[in-house]
């Protein structure tokens, strides 16, 4: 019969809790690893950037996304909270729904408003993608992302997109081992202190997204605030972009915590290494698919290396 390791139950346990842990963490990290493997071979961006993305896009704003210029701020701002949701299943947000699980199993055995811990995600979300936003006001078009340059197949953009969505997976999967007790958390005695900091870390990460992101209608919005070189309307565009990005995460951890009459949290409490797992499998499985989908399989699609991919 499976021990867990039994050790007092702390509010914040299975992100960067401490315990209780699974008894077989190594195994659940494997499969969740395994598992973020499968999802970049197979991940079809044509489909989800194309299909599902501008679908989604031209059917919210009435009219082709890609095709219509951006007339001014107002109209820019709607495109940035259009194009952040519509961008909502694009492999360079996939890693967001990953915070659900820690949502989810945060809410287990407490009593407390599920808003919360959303609005310690966005805090850290908006505090970088305002910065970024206003940064790219300033700077315009010198930024890496207009530069035609490449060596071997790699542009300045997408040597930024590798650097930044790597270092978001490789901080993914450090939040999943040491949500299973693999890896010792360095900052424990800070998270007791400060129970939000996981939430905030987690929603910075998410803003992170946008200093790589390459999404086509992200980079129609980014050149709209590059070229008007208007502090405010970049802020205000990028904010917009990050939270049409959590709008859907948002509304699933929303549906999970009230829709199921709280028998999910429950479930959870009834035995707290649950937590631990699902938390831990979640940010395991995002945090794998980004740092492989956006270092190594780019090398892979550019002959560089071989990795397993599936045309469709």
């Amino acid at each position: 019969m499976a021990v867990t390791q039994q050790v007092p139950v702390h509010p914040q346990a299975g992100f960067f809790g401490e315990g209780p842990y699974p008894a077989r963490r190594a195994v659940i990290a494997v499969v969740a690893i395994l598992a973020g493997f499968g999802l970049t071979a197979i991940w079809s961006a044509p489909f989800v950037d194309s299909v599902i993305g501008d679908s989604v896009a031209n059917g919210l704003l009435g009219y082709d996304a890609k095709a219509t210029p951006i007339s001014g701020a107002l109209a820019g701002t709607l495109f940035a909270f259009v194009s952040g949701l519509a961008g909502s299943f694009t492999a360079c947000n996939i890693a967001a729904f990953g915070a659900v699980a820690p949502l989810v199993g945060g809410q287990a055995g407490e009593k407390r408003s599920p808003f919360k811990p959303l609005g310690w995600i966005a805090a850290g979300m908006l505090t970088v993608s305002i910065a970024y936003g206003v940064v790219v006001a300033l700077v315009g078009t010198s930024m890496p992302q207009f530069s035609t340059a490449t060596v071997k197949g790699l542009s300045p953009r997408s040597i930024q997109s590798m650097v930044a969505f790597g270092v978001v997976g490789l901080v993914f999967v450090l939040m999943g081992l040491i949500a299973l007790g693999i890896v010792r958390n360095p900052f424990a005695a800070f998270t007791r202190r400060h129970p939000a900091a996981p939430h905030v870390l987690m929603g910075a990460l998410i803003g992170g997204f946008l200093i790589g992101r390459p999404y086509p209608l992200f980079r129609i919005m980014f050149r709209s605030a590059a070229e008007q070189h208007n502090v405010f309307y970049g802020a205000a565009a990028f904010a917009l972009q990050s939270i049409g990005n959590i709008v859907v995460m948002a509304v699933l951890f929303l549906v999970l915590t009230y829709a199921t009459g709280g028998r999910l949290q429950r479930w959870l409490a009834a035995k707290p290494a649950r937590i631990a797992t699902v938390t831990g499998a979640a940010l395991l499985v995002g945090g794998t698919f980004t740092l492989l989908y956006w270092d190594v399989r780019v090398l892979g699609r550019l002959g560089i290396i071989w990795f397993p991919m599936v045309s469709w």
